[in-house]
């Protein structure tokens, strides 16, 4: 129904009919409700129903769009009692009590305190309200009351389902944070998605490197700040954004030690999305951290920045708690791959007449009575530690054969597999053909529908049975076990001349020194190693 009120530059001279204002509201959590809840559909409404009363006139309308009901700090209504203050309202019309608002005290005192006081006229057309000042009714203040009492579950309710959405969200991968993480924006076409941003990448892929080379968190920190490299939440000023790290002090806008340290840990850098880190009640301002049992993690939701190797490297570093040298010295390559093979405590490094030497940290701290010294120098560990990787790269070497062989036979067995997937896939079509020339059959009236039937369930079950086949032969391609990468690693040695960080890091996972002299490598290979020097033996 169309209708065309008086706005308020032409009033009718009627002195019985009352100045109305339309009050409407829409807030996002209202967002998933029926389209009656728009803001045209409820400005129709409202027009529609005052367009009906004769002792109602159209004063002014007053929208606000994406306010919450659970306060009153909303401009148009604040611009509505500015003008009931004035007297140029004396009836407010809404679509109904939640329009008002949704904090029960509050629109329980306008009801039935403040409109009263002014003289004003309130009517919720939907809940059947119409409260003019001089006729109270104690049953009508009952029912209101109730309603905004409803009224007020209601953001409780929107919060636990946007609480619930989000959830879905994340589990299914999809990124819901304001800001995406240093190294990476949301993707414009889709800001659930997050995609690389080089210039921080590179500073990203630059940290990880810098830490397994055996430079510290706080020396890193300290080489970035002296490049004047922006820190993450300034970088992030620089490009717009409108971010604030609560965590930092203001005065803060540089590197720091757990700045570095959060990005180490931050799976999102080999494509994990990691959320729900934190919970935030309603009303509240203050988020606190959940256990990381309750993180949701999805893998593989976007490019990685750091590869899988490199990130092993920087975990395993990392809960070793090694001390990291700084810019004037010179890496210690073992750091973190020492230990005393009698008490178990970590060997330290002590530099005497410019020899460096290892020995057991308990004998160095509390003496002879816990521990003997195991002393070796710097030098003779390197030396047996690279002599050692040089004759396991020339074992590997020898038996690079069985590799190749085993390669050929996997190679073979998919080629095989590959023969009888295509065997089966001939033999669907045929019978697919046959199923088809059975149909023709019938149409001509060659067959009865009883003989058509018989034959399609037979060619059906054939075909069901014929895609089994392909599905187990699937699963079989799926179980042929991988290359191994770390004697492809070893392979690609020639010899060993020297030892560095990287090589540590890489190959070894402890060394143990024991008061004999005697020393025991367990290299991050020697399982995979061991199985496949056994297989070889047992093949000769």
């Amino acid at each position: 129904m169309a209708c065309s009120l008086p706005d308020k530059e032409h009033m009718p001279e009627n002195s019985n009919q009352l100045k109305t204002a339309l009050y409407i509201r829409l807030s996002r959590e209202d967002g998933d409700k029926s389209e009656s809840l728009s803001i045209s559909n409820q400005r129709l409404q409202l027009m529609e129903f005052v367009s009906r009363e004769t002792d109602l006139y159209l004063y002014d309308t007053y929208i606000d769009d994406g306010y919450t009901g659970t306060n009153f700090n909303r401009p148009a209504f604040e611009r509505m009692i500015k003008d009931i203050e004035s007297r140029n309202v004396q009836c407010v019309v809404v679509k109904d009590l939640s329009r008002l608002g949704r904090n029960m005290p509050e629109v329980s005192r306008y009801i039935n305190e403040y409109f009263p006081v002014k003289k004003v006229r309130f009517i919720a057309i939907n809940d059947s309200v119409d409260r003019k000042y001089y006729d109270i009714d104690a049953s009508e203040d009952m029912m209101i009351d109730v309603k905004n009492m409803f009224n007020g579950f209601y953001p409780k309710d929107i919060s636990k389902k946007v609480r619930s959405t989000f959830r879905t969200k994340q589990s299914n991968g999809q990124f819901i944070g304001a800001f995406a993480s240093f190294g990476y924006v949301k993707s414009a076409k889709d800001h659930n998605k997050l995609e690389v941003d080089e210039y921080a990448a590179d500073i990203v892929r630059r940290i990880f490197a810098m830490y397994v080379k055996g430079i510290g968190q706080n020396t890193i920190a300290k080489i970035l700040n002296e490049e004047n490299i922006p820190c993450p939440s300034e970088y992030k000023k620089q490009q717009g954004l409108n971010y604030h790290n609560s965590n930092r002090l203001d005065a803060t806008s540089y590197w720091t030690y757990s700045t570095i340290r959060n990005i180490l840990k931050n799976e999102i850098y080999i494509g994990n999305m990691v959320q729900n880190k934190s919970f935030r009640q309603m009303c509240k301002k203050s988020a606190v951290s959940l256990p990381k049992e309750k993180w949701i993690v999805v893998e593989n939701t976007h490019e990685p920045i750091i590869d899988r190797d490199t990130w092993d490297k920087v975990q395993d570093l990392l809960k070793r708690n090694t001390r990291h040298t700084s810019l004037t010295e010179n890496v210690h390559m073992f750091a973190g791959y020492l230990k005393c093979g009698d008490c178990g405590r970590a060997m330290v490094k002590i530099r005497r007449k410019g020899v460096c030497f290892f020995n057991c940290g308990s004998y160095n701290r509390y003496g002879k009575k816990f521990c003997s010294i195991h002393s070796i120098t710097e030098q003779e560990l390197e030396g047996i530690v690279l002599d050692d990787l040089n004759l396991i790269i020339s074992s590997v070497k020898d038996i690079s054969r069985l590799i190749e062989e085993e390669n050929q036979k996997q190679r073979k067995n998919h080629a095989d597999f590959l023969g009888d997937i295509s065997k089966y896939q001939a033999e669907i079509d045929r019978l697919v053909m046959k199923k088809e020339r059975a149909y023709d059959d019938y149409s001509d009236g060659l067959i009865t529908r009883d003989d058509y039937m018989r034959y399609r369930d037979k060619y059906e079950q054939q075909i069901s049975a014929a895609r089994s086949a392909i599905e187990k032969i699937n699963q079989l391609k799926s179980q042929v076990p991988a290359k191994n990468p770390w004697i492809e690693k070893l392979l690609q040695y020639e010899k060993l001349y020297r030892l560095d960080r990287d090589i540590v890091v890489e190959m070894i996972s402890m060394i143990y020194i024991y008061e004999n002299n005697t020393i025991k490598i367990v290299y991050n290979f020697s399982n995979e190693l061991e199985a496949l020097l056994n297989r070889h033996a047992c093949s000769d």
